[in-house]
């Protein structure tokens, strides 16, 4: 893994680089996270047309990595810091720590998988912007 994060507060883009050739296909292995995995799931058949996110988490960190496809987001720390990144190589996580509302749009045919550091848990969710906006960790 290239580690392109130096503080794991903010978010990053990881290289995780990959293996093989264009003749054969590619391997990309996830190791040496700065978490440990807890739940894995994946997004696909999102219409380009719709902005999904609109949230932010308490707890909860990931890396998320466009299989396929392009995927942009918009990230927003409480501190007010933004950033945009866009992904369109299956070989780069994008790091997204706690407390970052995200949105993100999918071009057609995208394929989302995230690595998440908690389990599913409702609470851990901030869904009101105007929350998010006033949050105190």
């Amino acid at each position: 893994m290239n580690d392109t994060l130096n503080d794991l507060s903010k978010p990053g883009l990881i290289n995780f680089g990959k293996v093989g050739s264009s003749a054969l296909g590619y391997i990309t292995v996830a190791e040496k996270l700065p978490f440990e995995i807890k739940r894995v799931y994946w997004t696909y058949y999102a219409p380009h047309e719709v902005m999904r996110g609109n949230h932010a988490h308490k707890e909860l960190r990931q890396i998320i990595f466009a299989l396929g496809g392009v995927i942009n987001f918009e990230l927003e720390g409480v501190d007010g810091s933004k950033y945009h990144y866009m992904l369109e190589s299956p070989e780069v996580g994008l790091y997204i720590p706690k407390l970052y509302w995200r949105t993100m749009k999918f071009s057609h045919n995208a394929v989302l998988l995230c690595l998440a550091s908690e389990e599913y848990v409702e609470d851990d969710y901030i869904r009101e912007y105007s929350e998010f906006l006033n949050w105190r960790p």
